[in-house]
């Protein structure tokens, strides 16, 4: 095996190491935890990520790939029928949420006072606004967007009422199904943004 593919191969091993730990108990895992529980020094850690902010930029690009978000989303997008795009798109969001709520729990409360958590968490919603823009240039495209809607403004909407934050209060605190979480919201923004109505 190569230098360069046994370093990816650390590299790996050192977040998914990471995941686990913070999954079980928390954000604010030092680096020394994550490197114990990976079977790497701290030293190794460092030299793969430069910094704890680092750790958590990749953390969060890791839960990405591993969870095939990405291509789900761009999947959707292929659809010719807008309203089919949109429900897809959002039913791949809606599935990938529950896996990561864990760490974007801790994430979100971490980043008033943490930079780094901050920094991690701004990456992967500017990705996710980023998506969703095209997601709804695509709809505005083929005449399906309800007017005054822009698609830059319609992203924006879909990416707050969508949020982790609006489906942990909904799932956690109200103790809604995810399934009933998920077909509600899809619902309301079908009925806000798109012209064609939601079918099933």
């Amino acid at each position: 095996m190569s230098r360069n593919s046994r370093s990816r191969r650390t590299e790996t091993e050192i977040l998914d190491a990471a995941w686990d730990l913070i999954a079980e108990r928390g954000a604010e895992i030092s680096v020394a935890e994550i490197a114990k529980n990976a079977g790497v020094s701290r030293q190794a850690v460092y030299l793969h990520f430069n910094s704890r902010g680092g750790l958590l930029m990749q953390l969060v690009k890791r839960a990405d790939d591993r969870l095939a978000i990405k291509e789900q989303f761009f999947e959707a997008l292929d659809h010719p029928d807008p309203a089919t795009r949109f429900d897809l798109a959002l039913t791949a969001w809606f599935n990938f949420v529950p896996k990561i709520i864990t760490v974007a729990r801790d994430l979100v409360r971490l980043r008033a006072t943490d930079q780094e958590a901050a920094a991690a968490w701004e990456d992967r919603m500017s990705d996710l606004r980023s998506w969703l823009r095209t997601l709804m240039t695509s709809i505005k495209n083929d005449d399906a967007l309800k007017a005054p809607w822009t698609p830059s403004d319609a992203a924006d909407y879909v990416w707050a009422i969508t949020s982790v934050q609006v489906w942990d209060l909904l799932v956690t605190d109200r103790r809604w199904p995810k399934r009933k979480t998920a077909s509600v919201i899809k619902d309301a923004l079908h009925g806000t943004l798109l012209k064609q109505k939601r079918v099933g």
